[in-house]
């Protein structure tokens, strides 16, 4: 009997007698041929690589432009200007549910501006204090990359806690300083040069350090979990956070045991 459906109608098997015999061979292929082949991923997955890569694009739009700014002589209120963009450019990164590259170096180009500016300003009044700095963060870099591989401080959820919570207590203080210095000259001191004020510096830059072995952390993570390689952005917008606050840190330590020329 015919089939009404039009698919098995099409089949060369449709009618009786249709199917040829398989021969051993063919039955032996069958056999050994495996019963479930996995889907191929639907993405690639990101590599420590990819986190290179893009890590150093970020910072390299940072260089360029802080770069850029510096031999332009671009003005401190342009600066400051520039920050507060990067800055939202930021939040709205760490808050928008896709991974943007776009506004990730959108941020890298704003905030190079002011970290151009700032240095220039630094550097007009500490000459070489830049060079020390860049060496400071990149030795800061270096040996928390040494401590995180060697496994000297594992990254714990306690850990994290505990970084985050010191963050936040940071960045209220910062806030209580600024808002005291409406009133006070100098706040609560620690933004001056001053003993607290190096102690507090030396405390931002060693939260710094802890929160690189974040990035850190969190890129070996992503890519053990099988992340998509896109992700890899979000690790070099960490790592191009962390390293830009560990720079502007060790600046205005140096700056306080500088003498000026």
């Amino acid at each position: 009997m015919e089939s009404k459906n039009p698919v098995f109608r099409r089949q060369p098997y449709g009618h009786a007698g249709a199917v040829p015999v398989p021969s051993p061979e063919q039955l032996q292929d069958m056999y050994n041929s495996p019963s479930y082949v996995p889907a191929p991923p639907a993405y690639r997955t990101m590599t420590i690589d990819d986190v290179v890569v893009r890590s150093f694009m970020t910072l390299g739009t940072l260089v360029v432009t802080g770069a850029a700014a510096w031999v332009l002589d671009v003005p401190l209120w342009a600066g400051v200007v520039s920050a507060i963009i990067g800055i939202v450019l930021s939040m709205i990164v760490i808050f928008k549910e896709k991974v943007s590259p776009p506004l990730i170096l959108g941020y890298a180009a704003f905030y190079g501006v002011f970290v151009g500016v700032i240095s220039h300003h630094f550097e007009n009044f500490y000459n070489g204090i830049v060079l020390q700095a860049v060496i400071g963060t990149a030795l800061a870099f270096a040996g928390v990359l040494a401590v995180y591989a060697l496994r000297i401080v594992r990254v714990t959820p306690k850990l994290v806690r505990f970084v985050l919570a010191a963050a936040i207590g940071a960045m209220s203080l910062v806030l209580v300083n600024w808002i005291v210095g409406f009133f006070v000259s100098g706040g609560i001191g620690i933004r001056t040069d001053s003993p607290l004020g190096w102690i507090f510096s030396a405390a931002m830059i060693l939260l710094g350090c802890f929160f690189l072995l974040l990035d850190f952390a969190q890129a070996e993570e992503a890519v053990k979990s099988g992340a998509p390689a896109k992700y890899s952005w979000m690790c070099a917008f960490g790592l191009t956070l962390t390293l830009v606050w560990i720079y502007l840190e060790v600046l205005r330590l140096i700056s306080y045991f500088s003498g000026s020329d």
